[in-house]
This record gives C-alpha cells, structure tokens and sequence, in this order.
C-alpha cells in the first residue's frame, strides 16, 4: 500500500502543472451566477436546471451529474453568499498552490463523482414510506441531496488544515483559531448534519451522505491526516526526542570545538537527514517543523521546502 501510494506521489508531482489551473475561481464565479440569474423575477428555472435530479437524470439529463455543484452558495443573504464564496476560493487557491493542480482537480473531481455515485445509488425516484411518513422523491432531491455540493465545499477546509496545520484563521476578522481546531469544528458539524437528517423520521441511509465528502479526503490524505492534532500531540519522525531521565548523560568535557577556518564543523551538518532543501540548505533534522517535495519540472531529484517549492528557478542540465 505504502508503495502504491508512492508512485501516486511521483506521478502527481510529475503532472503537477497539469489539468484546469485556478479550478476554484470558476466553481465560485460560476456558483454566484446562478445565484443571481435565480434571482430575476424570483425565478429559480436556472437552478431546476442544473440541480441534482435522478430521475431527470435517468431520462438523460446526464449534465446534471456535474452542475450540481453550481447550485449551491452559503445561505441567503448575498453579503454572507459572497463572504462565503470568497472562503471557499481562498481556501480551494492555497490548497491547489501546495497539492498541484492535477492532484487538486483529481481531489476534486473524484469528490464529485463519489457523491453524484452515492446519489444516484440511494436517492429514491418513487415516494418512501418511513415511520408512518409518505415521502416523495422531491422530498430527497430538494431537502437532502441538495447539500452536496456544500458537503463537497466544506470537504476542502479538512485537506487545507492538513496542508496548513498551523495557520490561522480570525473569526469575524477578529478571533484566531488554528486550523487545526476549524478541523473538529468541521467534524462536529458533520455529526450534527447526520443527527438532524434522522428528524422526525429515520432517513438512513440518506443521512449518511455528509460522510462521502470525509472518506474522499482520507482517500487522498493518507498518513498527512495526523496533521490535523495539535502541534504538542502531533506525531513528527523528525523531530528530536528529550533524553530519559534514566538514561545516563553524557559527561561535560568544558571545551567547545572550533574550526580554524571560522566555519560551523560539517559534522554536525552531516547528520541523518532524509530530505534537503536545495535552495536554503535547512534540512528535515535542522527543522523538523518544514515539510519537503521534490520537483518534477527540476532535472534529476531536486527537495525544496515548503517556502521554496513554488518560488525556485527550476534547474535544467
């Protein structure tokens, strides 16, 4: 498994450049149209249109397959529409600047095919009697398979706190919560979602959905999952371990080595690194905090950190 997940890496970082660049800028412009067009005359044909419909689909409307994801903008009012279209660009663009964009899109597009796939797999086109309740099939389709293009959105805030563990984010511009915490606060509402889709009456397996959007990141996030604790409890293969206090220490000679040239003594630069950085020279050892990548447009095998990794001049011989 380690090995397949590997060569998926390569080939990621071989196709980085690869695919729709900026992917999140025409979802977001493209959800805010819809917006507004639905709301001329008070009109909504244009979201009937494009909105998630399995039957329609079955009669051939395969488009709507894909549209769905235009149909969805953060609540009603058009200041908090844009505020939050505006989040989830941000959040898309930096996620995109650290995956690539072919890995990006991959992480996209394959979120949206497992939940079109989870759709039309249980999304009812008779009436379901449930608990004594007569439900239609617009029931599911306009009250519970419309949020997935939200489920989809929110998805993202998961793979940019994996990305970014240690940013930052200020709440109503003013309160700072780590990323890692908007994490939890995003598993919390997934709970919840679940929770409110069972009242009044039980719509398992429908209210399950909230979860494709979790399992299509632990698809593509991996072991990086970990990033998502805090700093203190976070695991790091790197990162230096405290002495025990039982084990003896080593005695203090009272003299400090020096190098007659003026220089630090490479000894201590030649330690067991894994991965270092080819224009800074800090090494996964040095500073355990920085994450490395290897460039696939550099000739050869090339490590940048994380600062460098999008900033370097590629090298070609």
């Amino acid at each position: 498994m380690n090995n397949w997940r590997k060569q998926f890496e390569r080939f990621c970082l071989r196709n980085r450049d690869r695919g729709i660049p900026n992917l999140m800028l025409y979802i977001a412009l493209g959800s805010g149209l819809v917006y507004l067009l639905s709301q001329i005359n008070d009109g909504s044909a244009l979201y009937m249109w494009l909105c998630f419909d399995k039957a329609a689909i079955l009669r051939g409307q395969i488009w709507r397959l894909f549209t769905y994801v235009f149909t969805y903008t953060p609540g009603s009012d058009p200041f908090l529409i844009l505020i939050g279209l505006y989040f989830f660009y941000h959040i898309g663009r930096n996620v995109e600047l650290r995956m690539g964009t072919f890995r990006f899109n991959l992480y996209y597009f394959t979120g949206m095919f497992l939940m079109a796939t989870f759709a039309m797999i249980f999304c009812p086109t008779e009436a379901v009697v449930i608990n004594s309740y007569v439900l239609p099939p617009e029931y599911f389709t306009y009250l519970v398979y419309s949020d997935m293009a939200w489920f989809l959105h929110l998805s993202l805030v998961l793979i940019y706190c994996v990305a970014y563990p240690d940013s930052q984010f200020l709440v109503f511009f003013i309160i700072p919560v780590k990323a890692w915490f908007l994490s939890l606060i995003y598993l919390i509402m997934t709970v919840i979602s679940i929770y409110n889709m069972t009242v009044p009456v039980s719509l398992f397996p429908h209210n399950l959905f909230p979860l494709v959007g979790l399992a299509n990141f632990l698809l593509f996030a991996g072991k990086d999952v970990l990033n998502l604790l805090p700093t203190a409890i976070r695991p790091n293969p790197h990162r230096p371990r405290k002495p025990s206090a039982y084990q003896p220490q080593p005695k203090r000679t009272g003299t400090i080595p020096f190098s007659p040239t003026g220089k630090a003594p490479k000894a201590a630069e030649s330690g067991a690194y894994t991965h270092r950085c080819t224009v800074c020279g800090r090494t996964d050892v040095s500073n355990p905090e920085l994450e490395f990548r290897y460039c696939s447009r550099c000739s050869g095998y090339h490590c940048y950190c994380q600062e460098h990794i999008d900033s370097h001049t590629h090298i070609n011989t």
